[in-house]
């Protein structure tokens, strides 16, 4: 439906599709609004929010976690934390658990939790750029003249399609084989392209 109009109109049909889930909507102006550094809140909620409009599920259905990532290069522990409960109070009326981090810390535990090294990122887009799919590699946030910005490094084609593309920029077939469980018990509808 969306898939073939230009990059203007998706970013319009997005946002509108944004508004509609308020409690996400506004989770993405209050942060936005925190001057955090090279902050976007991404990932499953916003990919989650269109493919609930594609496949006429109910706003919000599926959506575990709310995404919020940026770009400090303070890597210590306790300005990470003082971020976090920046962010937990400023949403705290919200209904979606919270995965906050720090993209500039990330290489410091990847290997712990995923079991390879990983370089350190040189900012979040960088960071966004290699998230699980094509269609999940997506985020947004307010500007300074309250204008929704989009970052989709691998264009929202396969967003709008309701494509499911592997990203093999650095997550393994068997992380992606993992999500594509998860997301397909939630949206069957998806069209899933294996990781070949």
């Amino acid at each position: 439906m969306y898939q073939n109009k230009s990059l203007a109109i998706q970013e319009t049909v997005l946002i509108n599709i944004l508004k509609k889930d308020t409690t996400l909507y506004k989770i993405i102006k209050d942060v936005s609004a925190l001057g955090i550094p090279n902050l976007y809140v991404g990932g499953g909620s916003v990919t989650q929010s269109v493919w609930n409009h594609l496949f006429s599920k109910p706003i919000g259905y599926g959506i575990s976690d709310v995404d919020i990532v940026y770009f400090d290069t303070d890597l210590s522990q306790e300005k990470e934390r003082m971020v976090l409960e920046q962010i937990v109070e400023t949403t705290k009326q919200n209904q979606y658990a919270l995965d906050v981090k720090n993209e500039a810390r990330v290489h410091l535990w990847y290997e712990e939790e995923f079991g390879f090294s990983i370089p350190a990122y040189t900012s979040t887009e960088e960071a966004i750029s290699t998230w699980p799919s094509t269609a999940t590699s997506i985020g947004v946030f307010f500007d300074q003249e309250s204008k929704l910005q989009v970052f989709a490094p691998y264009g929202m084609y396969d967003l709008f399609s309701g494509i499911v593309r592997p990203n093999k920029a650095m997550i393994s077939r068997e992380v992606y084989e993992k999500k594509i469980e998860k997301w397909c018990s939630k949206w069957p509808e998806l069209n899933v392209i294996g990781w070949q």
